[in-house]
């Protein structure tokens, strides 16, 4: 058994603020992904932990190959990989999020959490989430917030004990009417009082929330916050009925950024883009800040640090909303990989590129950079194989 962790050693995760832009030139330690794609990072103290669909990593300087089952772990300054840390999973892993006492909470077609020193399953938390995925995790303090596509012990969302798995009471919020087969939830991210949610409902405990909605947590009751927007009721594509993908929390907790798919914009409908919202706006007819259009290009993932907004997908350009998968007038050329100035909304001047692919899919900015999980192998015009690192200067 563990012993009982207190709350003051739980893990409160906020968003990490940086005082200036990253650099372009990635960092030379960072390993390589040699197959399939990765999905989602997280860091337990020194430590990167991977997830995602590959089986074979290698080394910085490509010397030696191991054997990974869609997760692995490298020390972050290093980069040297943890030859101790190598659970198998047999399914791709979606979602991570760092735990107390040296663990890691691993989300694809179960949950789990871990300890890094062995990769070992933590007995004592039993979350029994079935029926479905677990595609996003946040965590804050001494709860844990899931969500996905499963069916208990709740429905697409939840709030979980961090050290027991056991649901919360005091948190019973159900996504519900889905613009697809299953209600699913994509993306979560965590204030100190607002859970930012998106994904294919249009409701939530009810009320019209069109694939975005604000959580309440700053009481032990949560409830749905009076925050709505109609900027996602529109349809994009019909092969795209539910188009909201990545989003991301301003380290202040003030702003938040959503990112798109669904193809080109049309009628300022919100497709294939980043949109900054205000976090504690109120009413039923809230507006965007600034939204800045790709053109026809998904965005999946987007990372928040007050200098910049960092967005990632297989895009050509920014700044381009009157492009039709073409260069439209003002457009600026930024491949697979751009930042956004957070008050203006317009692409800034940083533009290290990187290999288009499916995208990026995982974003995590850290006290020392900002780390990029994708499917492909070129990241600031270097060989960074599916993982690799953009350093604070």
């Amino acid at each position: 058994m563990l012993a009982r962790t207190t709350l003051a050693a739980l893990v409160a995760v906020m968003p990490i603020a940086h005082a200036r832009v990253v650099a372009t030139n990635p960092v030379d330690t960072t390993p390589h992904v040699l197959d399939g794609i990765v999905n989602a990072i997280t860091v337990v103290g020194d430590t990167v932990v991977v997830g995602g669909a590959f089986t074979e990593v290698s080394d910085a300087s490509q010397s030696f190959t191991v054997e990974r089952d869609n997760l692995f772990a490298y020390n972050l300054h290093t980069g040297e990989i943890l030859p101790d840390f190598a659970p198998s999973f047999a399914e791709p892993v979606y979602a991570l999020a760092p735990g107390a006492g040296d663990t890691v909470y691993v989300g694809g077609s179960g949950l789990v959490r871990l300890r890094m020193a062995d990769g070992s399953a933590v007995e004592s938390f039993d979350p029994r989430i079935s029926g479905g995925t677990v595609s996003t995790l946040a965590m804050s303090g001494s709860k844990l917030y899931v969500g996905g596509d499963f069916t208990s012990p709740r429905v697409a969302l939840a709030r979980l004990n961090a050290t027991t798995g056991a649901p919360d009471p005091g948190f019973a919020i159900r996504p519900g009417a889905p613009r697809t087969p299953k209600v699913k939830v994509h993306a979560l991210a965590v204030s100190r009082d607002r859970l930012i949610v998106d994904g294919s409902f249009t409701t939530l405990d009810g009320l019209p929330r069109a694939q975005l909605g604000l959580i309440d947590i700053s009481h032990v009751r949560a409830k749905v916050a009076d925050w709505r927007t109609d900027a996602y009721a529109a349809t994009c594509m019909d092969v795209f009925p539910s188009y909201v993908r990545g989003l991301d929390v301003a380290p202040d907790g003030s702003y938040f950024v959503i990112v798109t798919t669904g193809g080109p914009g049309r009628g300022g409908k919100l497709c294939d883009s980043a949109t900054r919202f205000e976090t504690h706006a109120t009413g039923v007819r809230v507006k965007p800040t600034w939204v800045n259009y790709t053109g026809g290009d998904s965005l999946y993932s987007v990372a928040v640090t007050g200098a910049a907004v960092y967005v990632g997908g297989h895009q050509r350009w920014m700044d381009n909303p009157r492009g039709r998968d073409s260069a439209g007038p003002g457009a600026v050329p930024r491949e697979g990989i751009a930042a956004i100035h957070p008050r203006s909304g317009k692409a800034l001047s940083w533009n290290p590129g990187r290999e288009r692919g499916i995208g990026v899919k995982a974003f995590l900015a850290h006290k020392d950079g900002l780390l990029v999980g994708s499917d492909t192998t070129r990241l600031g015009r270097e060989y960074h194989a599916r993982i690799g690192m953009f350093p604070l200067p």
